[in-house]
């Protein structure tokens, strides 16, 4: 069963290839979805897949890419949305 999460990241998060880094890793853990710049300087992640991937995905998004600085992560469940892949949307 396939479930899914939005989650807004906050901090230093836009610059350190945060995005690139939350796709990859998303690849890894066999999750779809997207990351995506917010104007307010968040990073919005959604994300589709196994209960345990995306707790996963939330784990690693608390801590961010060597250069990120994670000061907030609020996330939410979310409906499924048709999405292939793991990609940077602009």
């Amino acid at each position: 069963m396939h479930e899914a999460t939005r989650c807004v990241v906050r901090g230093r998060v836009q610059g350190v290839s945060f995005r690139a880094a939350t796709c990859l890793r998303g690849e890894q853990l066999g999750l779809q979805g997207y990351a995506r710049n917010q104007p307010d300087g968040s990073v919005e992640v959604y994300a589709l897949g196994a209960p345990e991937a995306l707790a996963a995905l939330r784990g690693w998004l608390a801590e961010g890419p060597p250069l990120a600085r994670v000061d907030g992560l609020e996330c939410v469940d979310a409906s499924p949305e048709p999405v292939s892949g793991f990609s940077v949307r602009y």
